[in-house]
């Protein structure tokens, strides 16, 4: 089967690591980057360290509104497909990029394949939601990696070629898990200075708009997540480093390390090493459950109920109190509960699309 595969974004780029690795051994695979996510940080640093193959198409689309993003991708990508006539195309998740590719596939009657399909927050309001949600319409193969994604997908009628297969990302985590040692990684603050990684810390991720547009809303999350009793790990996302900056300069948070993004690599080993974390990223919440570490998520919806049994992931509002009282429960994980599956997502990906009826929801 000839493939065009569609990324753009981080959390993409691993899962498409995890996969691609098997189905090229059975397929022809396509690789094309929108650009969503474009600076060596956010990008090119994956496909280096997870050696990801070059993307055949770098489409170099990021900025602008949510409609303006979404609507430059759906024209660069369906030029792409009329010049690779593949089978299939597949996507992940949720971003702008995803439901770019999903619409430029089924109006050339394409079949589209879901990967992480019918995960839902249960509002609109967010926009990765309409993205879900739509791409999960389109589609002509679902795969859930959550027996959550499953309910979710059947209540809307999405039961023909859905399939539970767990989730790559834990296939990435689990093998690209040791391949970075902490004593390996340097820390670089936003101003240049180099950092090891201390002994014991908190690891911050913080990047949603909601969470970063305000200055005084990251200011409580800084504060709450400092009060934690340990040094924190914070690599800065690109779109709130000025705010960053300007609160570094404060001086209020001498026990914070405000430093650049870092890889993949890193970031798994600062996830399975640290004592909690504190995130804004469906990811990293993620991650902290495989590793089995204490997460307080800063959002205000569920994104992976599975992740909340016994206290592991708990979530909080964007205020210091709260984030400094839900880190008051202690974690309960238990070893035998492994709802993201055991680490063969992929094969099983792939030994469905060896069988599936493509077509079936097309016709």
């Amino acid at each position: 089967m000839k493939m065009v595969t569609v990324v753009g974004a981080r959390p993409q780029f691993i899962k498409a690591a995890a996969l691609s690795r098997v189905l090229r051994k059975e397929h022809e695979e396509i690789l094309v980057h929108t650009g969503q996510h474009f600076d060596y940080g956010m990008s090119q640093v994956f496909f280096d360290e997870l050696e990801l193959p070059r993307p055949d198409y770098n489409l170099g689309i990021s900025g602008g509104s949510h409609a303006q993003m979404t609507a430059r991708m759906l024209i660069a990508i369906e030029e792409v497909l009329q010049k690779e006539k593949p089978d299939a195309l597949l996507v992940y998740g949720d971003t702008n990029s995803t439901l770019a590719a999903a619409l430029a596939a089924v109006k050339l009657h394409i079949p589209a394949i879901h990967v992480e399909a019918a995960a839902r927050l249960g509002s609109l309001s967010n926009p990765e939601e309409v993205n879900r949600i739509t791409t999960d319409h389109v589609s002509s193969v679902l795969f859930a990696c959550v027996p959550s994604a499953m309910e979710f997908a059947q209540k809307e009628g999405l039961t023909t070629n859905l399939f539970l297969v767990g989730d790559p990302m834990y296939d990435a985590f689990l093998y690209y898990q040791g391949k970075r040692k902490v004593k390996e990684i340097t820390l670089t603050d936003l101003d240049g200075t180099t950092h090891p990684v201390p002994p014991e810390y908190t690891y911050l991720t913080c990047h949603r708009q909601e969470n970063t547009q305000d200055e005084e809303t990251l200011r409580q999350i800084l504060l709450g997540t400092q009060g934690l009793g340990y040094p924190v790990v914070y690599p800065v996302h690109p779109r709130n480093r000025a705010t960053a900056l300007k609160l570094k300069e404060e001086k209020h948070f001498n026990d914070i390390l405000f430093v650049e993004p870092v890889g993949y690599l890193e970031s798994n080993t600062l996830v399975s090493n640290c004592q909690r974390v504190v995130t804004d990223s469906g990811g990293v919440q993620r991650e902290a459950f495989f590793a089995k570490k204490p997460c307080i998520t800063v959002f205000d919806y569920v994104a992976w109920p599975e992740t909340m049994v016994g206290g592991c992931n708990q979530l909080a509002k964007p205020l210091a109190g709260d984030i400094l009282e839900k880190s008051k429960h202690k974690p309960v994980f238990d070893e035998g509960y492994k709802p993201f599956g055991n680490g063969d997502a992929c094969k099983k990906i792939c030994e469905v699309l060896r069988d599936v009826d493509l077509g079936a929801r097309m016709r």
